[in-house]
């Protein structure tokens, strides 16, 4: 049997996870320290991610936020441009699209967005983790500090390390409520007496020990039992998926290497493998088998170590990986150490490994693409043609026609004009298609930025211009000597 067929056939592995223990008790994780270009790379890219997070609540256009996501009053602001109850379509198309791209996104590269973008995986590992290692140490060093009696030393190191997660808890916290009620908003809650603001005082405290209580404990259980994209993974993945892997055509199989005293010490490493080979050649001859050389991999589990979710990577692509590529850092810098060639562990796909090639457009992956496009291209058209009014003129329910003298008959309106920008847009009623004449009810109308106008007017028209006793009526929205919308009603006059 090959190896990689002895490989898939061993499935044991997938009956557990490795943070529960037989009996269901939490197994904590201690990750190894990981460091490599990767590592590196990634709190990069997180410094940019932070500084784009809690800079976004507090840069505004006309007034208003660049991001917006405020559920309470139904009002989102997607880089300046504000969306409405009305355009919930477009809303449900945006997230339809969205979801298409996260699946097409998963079928061709795994869990990148998790190791790479996801905000849980920023915060816990380029963050809370980082704090730890700096107060308590390496993973070693904080089995010892746990297992230890409490004394003065380790309850300083417990109190500061909790202080400042809670800390920095209640900074995100209250970052991402920026993004639902505004930053001006959040402010104020947090230096107005609470008297004034209990409720929002109350979910900005229940957000804070939310995230404390995530990144202090549940950690990698989110992605492990929570996230729902972690679960989507198992579905979506196959052969072709570009994700983080173990190469064991290469790397098997595995064995350990016995460094011998040597002047050169890569030459005592050649010269263990080589005995190592020879022992495994005398053991299988002696059971009349054929020798099988020793991989690349030499079993030292420092990918294991480091890793957050304490799987092993050799067993095959699993479903608590999130592609944090601390495995890849640990394998390489042993691969360095062992001159073997980086790349033992890397981004690739399980044909690319077995066949040596890598095919991304595959007939699902063309599938999902052209969903994508159809979807994409029905978004900016509709964007693209999206007005920034929106009215509504119809007849006062009960009401028949008036005669106001020998010239005009008269009948009553309601009406709604929608501003869907963040400035008030003053605005007029203009008859197109009949003559006549428009009354409104009180003053000249304004429409606030982002909210809706109510009002009513009288609508006269010349009784012998009515052919019918309902009469088709245009009205056009006019504001700044330009029409924004036209609408369209009925008349009701007399029986000809």
């Amino acid at each position: 049997m090959s190896t990689h067929h002895h490989i898939e056939d061993t499935e044991a592995f997938r009956d557990s996870i490795a943070t529960v223990d037989d009996r269901g008790k939490r197994i904590w994780i201690y990750p190894k320290k990981p460091r490599g270009r990767f590592t590196t790379w990634r709190t990069w890219l997180s410094w940019v991610l932070l500084a784009f997070l809690f800079s976004m609540p507090f840069i505004k256009v006309n007034g208003e936020p660049l991001l917006l996501f405020n559920v309470l009053e139904r009002k989102f602001i997607l880089f300046g441009i504000l969306f409405t109850p009305q355009d919930f379509h477009l809303f449900v198309l945006a997230m339809l699209t969205f979801m298409v791209f996260i699946i097409l996104f998963t079928v061709v590269f795994g869990r990148l967005f998790c190791g790479w973008v996801c905000p849980q995986t920023i915060f816990m590992e380029l963050v809370f983790r980082k704090i730890e290692y700096w107060i308590e140490g390496d993973a070693n060093a904080q089995r010892r500090l746990n297992a230890a009696p409490w004394t003065t030393d380790k309850m300083l190191k417990k109190a500061s390390k909790q202080a400042i997660f809670f800390a920095i808890a209640v900074l995100v916290s209250n970052t991402f409520l920026a993004y639902i009620i505004g930053v001006d908003e959040v402010i104020r809650i947090a230096t107005e007496p609470v008297s004034m603001h209990l409720g929002g005082f109350i979910a900005m405290i229940l957000f804070s020990f939310a995230f404390y209580g995530v990144f202090s404990y549940l950690r990698e259980q989110v992605c492990v039992t929570i996230c729902p994209y972690g679960r989507l993974q198992g579905v979506l993945l196959d052969r072709n998926s570009i994700v983080i892997a173990y190469d064991f055509v290469r790397g098997e199989p595995r064995g350990k290497i016995r460094k011998e005293k040597n002047t050169n010490p890569i030459a005592a490493i050649r010269s263990d493998v080589a005995h190592s080979a020879t022992d495994t050649a005398i053991a299988e001859s002696e059971k009349g088998l054929t020798l099988q050389p020793l991989g690349d991999c030499i079993d030292c589990k420092l990918c294991v170590q480091v890793c957050p979710t304490g799987i092993d990577i050799r067993e095959g692509t699993q479903m608590e990986c999130v592609n944090c590529t601390a495995c890849i850092d640990a394998c390489d810098e042993v691969m360095d150490k062992v001159e073997r060639p980086r790349g033992l562990i890397r981004y690739d796909s399980y044909n690319g490994i077995v066949e040596k090639r890598k095919k991304i457009f595959t007939p699902r992956v063309i599938a999902y693409t052209a969903v994508l496009t159809v979807l994409l291209v029905v978004n900016i058209v509709l964007l693209g043609g999206r007005s920034p009014v929106q009215g509504l003129l119809l007849r006062t329910p009960g009401m028949l026609f008036q005669e106001v003298d020998e010239t005009y008959i008269s009948n009553l309106y309601n009406y709604e004009v929608i501003n869907k920008t963040n400035q008030a847009i003053p605005f007029e009623f203009r008859l197109v298609n009949a003559e006549g004449r428009i009354r409104v009810v009180g003053s000249l109308p304004v429409a606030e930025g982002g909210s809706v106008t109510k009002g009513a007017l009288f609508i006269d028209l010349d009784r012998n211009s009515l052919k019918d006793r309902k009469t088709d009526v245009h009205v056009a929205l006019i504001s700044d000597g330009k029409v924004v919308k036209k609408l369209k009603t009925s008349f009701l006059g007399p029986v000809k």
